[in-house]
Order: C-alpha cells, then sequence, then structure tokens
C-alpha cells in the first residue's frame, strides 16, 4: 500500500505540464505543435530511460529503494524547472529529463511489488499500474483547485508529490522474500523475442492498448474543454478529466483480479473491446449532454488501462527465462515510442476535421486489433503457462 501510494505521488509529475496546457499555452504563447511535444517529451525520455537502464541493468546495480527515491528526487526537480518559464525548447527539455527520471520509478515498482507475491501477481501489478494510473490524473486535480489561482500552483505541488515519494522510498520501501534473478537487456536476443510467436501477439495487444491509452490521457481535457465551452468552467472540464483519468485505478484491480481468476487474455480482450467502444462513441455525446460524455469519459478510463499490467505479466509468463529482461524491454521501448507518434498526430487529426469531435476514432483500431491478438494467443497452446493455466 506504501509503494502504491509513493508511486501516485512521484507519477504526479507526468503529466503535469499537459494539465496547465491551456494556460502555458497563453502565457508562452506556444502553438498546437510545441504543446503535443510537452507531453511526448516526456514519453520520449521515458523510453530513452528505461532502455538506458536496461542496458547497463541499472535496476540490479544500485538498490530498488534508492533508485526509485533518487529518480523521484530528480523528477521533482527536472519538472519544478518549468517555474521558470524556460521557453518552448526548454520546457520539452525538461519534460524530457523527467520522463528519464520517471523511467527508474515505475519498471522497479513493478519488479519491486512483484518480490511480494507469487501467487495473485495480476492483482499486484495491477494495484502499481492504478497507483502510476491515479498519480498522472492528479494535476488534472490540482489544477482543479488552482484554476483561478496560478498554473505554476499545480507544477509545484506535483514536484513536492514527488519529493514526498522519494522519502518514502528511501525509508520504507523494501523487496520481499520472493527475488528475481537479473533480467538483462541484450540486443542479440531480439531476433528470438520477435520469431516468438506468442510473444509477437503478446506484443500486438500491448502495442494497441498503447495507440490509445496515452493518446486519450493528453487530450481528453482538450476534448471535454471544447465540447464543455461555454456550458461549464474550464476547472470543471479537468476535474471530469481528473475522474476519468484516475477511474482507472478501477480497472487496474478489477483487471488484475479478473485475470487471476478467469485468465490473461479473456479479460484484456474483453476490456480492450469496451475501451475501443468508448472512442468511437464519446464522439456522439460532443454536442451534450455533458453527462453523457462524463459517462462514457468513466467507463472509457476503466477499460482502457485496466488491461495494461496483464501485458506485462504475459511476457513474463510465456518468454523464455534466458530473455525476458529484453522481451520486457523491447516491449516496453516499442510501445512508449508508437505513443510519442499517436498523441503528435490527435491535434492533426482534430485540425483535418475542423473540430475534436471526431478525434477519438483514430484510436478505436488499435484495442480491437488487440482484442483479435488476444483471442488468437487463447488458441495457442502455450497459453496454458498464462496466469497458472487461465488462459
Amino acid at each position: 500500500m506504501l509503494l502504491c501510494i509513493s508511486v501516485v505521488l512521484s507519477m504526479t509529475t507526468w503529466f503535469s505540464a499537459t494539465a496547465v496546457t491551456p494556460e502555458l499555452k497563453t502565457a508562452w504563447q506556444l502553438s498546437d505543435s510545441v504543446v503535443a511535444w510537452l507531453t511526448n517529451g516526456v514519453q520520449i525520455g521515458f523510453v530513452t530511460g528505461a532502455l538506458l537502464a536496461s542496458l547497463v541493468n541499472l535496476p540490479d546495480i544500485v538498490r530498488l529503494n534508492r533508485l526509485m527515491a533518487a529518480a523521484s528526487f530528480l523528477a521533482a526537480g527536472t519538472n519544478v524547472l518549468l517555474l521558470l518559464e524556460p521557453g518552448p525548447l526548454g520546457a520539452v527539455a525538461c519534460r524530457f529529463a523527467t520522463g528519464m527520471t520517471l523511467a527508474a520509478v515505475y519498471p522497479p515498482a513493478m519488479k519491486l511489488v512483484s518480490t511480494w507475491f507469487v501467487r495473485n501477481r495480476g492483482l499486484a501489478l495491477g494495484a502499481v499500474v492504478g497507483a502510476l494510473t491515479l498519480g498522472s490524473s492528479m494535476p488534472h486535480l490540482f489544477r482543479t483547485i488552482a484554476e483561478h489561482i496560478d498554473w505554476r500552483l499545480v507544477i509545484g505541488l506535483s514536484s513536492t508529490a514527488s519529493l514526498i515519494a522519494g522519502l518514502a522510498f528511501l525509508l520504507f520501501a523494501r523487496e520481499g522474500p520472493y527475488p528475481f534473478g537479473k533480467a538483462v537487456f541484450n540486443p542479440r536476443q531480439i531476433g528470438k523475442v520477435l520469431r516468438d510467436r506468442n510473444l509477437f501477439l503478446v506484443n500486438v495487444g500491448y502495442f494497441g492498448h498503447m495507440w490509445e491509452l496515452y493518446a486519450m490521457w493528453a487530450w481528453l481535457l482538450i476534448f471535454v474543454r471544447t465540447a464543455a465551452d461555454g456550458v461549464l468552467p474550464p476547472n470543471v472540464a479537468s476535474l471530469i478529466t481528473f475522474v476519468a483519468i484516475a477511474a482507472g485505478l478501477i480497472g487496474c484491480v478489477a483487471g488484475g483480479l479478473l485475470s487471476d481468476r478467469f485468465g490473461r487474455t479473456a479479460t484484456t480482450a474483453a476490456l480492450m473491446i469496451v475501451s475501443g467502444l468508448c472512442a468511437l462513441l464519446i464522439g456522439f455525446a460532443f454536442s451534450g449532454p455533458i453527462w453523457l460524455i462524463v459517462l462514457i469519459s468513466i467507463i472509457w478510463g476503466i477499460a482502457i488501462v485496466g488491461d495494461s499490467p496483464l501485458f506485462s505479466a504475459a511476457v513474463t509468463e510465456l518468454a523464455d527465462r534466458d530473455f525476458v529482461g529484453t522481451a520486457l524491454s523491447l516491449q516496453m521501448g516499442l510501445g512508449f515510442a508508437l505513443t510519442v507518434f499517436v498523441i503528435w498526430l490527435m491535434p492533426h487529426i482534430a485540425a483535418w476535421l475542423g473540430s475534436w469531435q471526431w478525434s477519438f476514432v483514430i484510436l478505436a483500431p488499435g484495442p480491437f486489433i488487440g482484442a483479435w491478438a488476444m483471442m488468437a494467443l487463447r488458441r495457442s497452446p502455450a497459453a496454458v503457462r498464462l496466469a497458472d493455466g487461465r488462459r
């Protein structure tokens, strides 16, 4: 529980700038392209940090709690630099640096919590991803409170939260009684990972999930504000965004529970189908009523991230133990790289359509293709290795 709370606090820096993009756009006279890169900078930084950490096997060199503490302190520092108003290029550089530091929080947290569980690992990993989800949503809550004060308060609060998380990691986080051996990233093993049909299907599912997830998180606020313009005050749009993203905590816990009980592939496919339908349907609610946007957003927020921890769990269960580390690094690196493109694409789609109303439709193919891949995996004989035989 303490680990999850600490992850919530540290991850507030991930979307701290995204939550105040309307204010930053006005105050710094930013274009839509630069606004997109405020989020993309974090994504690219995370990919870079995760791969570099894997190449040098950083989680095995440094004790996990110390690594996560140092990364949280650095995330607070790179995030608070935005208060200096460094300009477009400097702001994107700060976001890149923040993403790199968070790569030493999230993956190690997944590993750390797994050392406490042999059974019910899906639920345990779901709790960690749920904590990441809640932490990512917190800047929108900060902004709801600070709407009539200053965007600087949102940045300051998220940096303070990350500092507190660092102290908690340092003082209280410990490995459990079931430690892992070294999971080393080995580029020479990439070919084996890519040729493994079962891992290929898991990765297709994961890429479909990532095609949708961060683009929705990054642009939901703009969608809701545009739809509710003149109907609701801007801080209410931020509150709706917070509730929708934070609802993913329910999805992560439920997804972990259901996958441990009923199977990885069935749970993942069901969540992805629901998520894809929400991407298709939310455009119909654009013109009102507002309660329908809220309802679809919350359901979408629950479904869109509930499957996230299950892909990592599936890789650990299906991959040869000699290249589990390579398989996980490859999955995460390519998945987060994909989010960069989709986050960049979304405002261009909205501009081309002349409105944000139908922009989220472009996200729907991802989860539908992912659901197909997971059901194909379900038919594989190797699927019996998932969740102790629960495919």
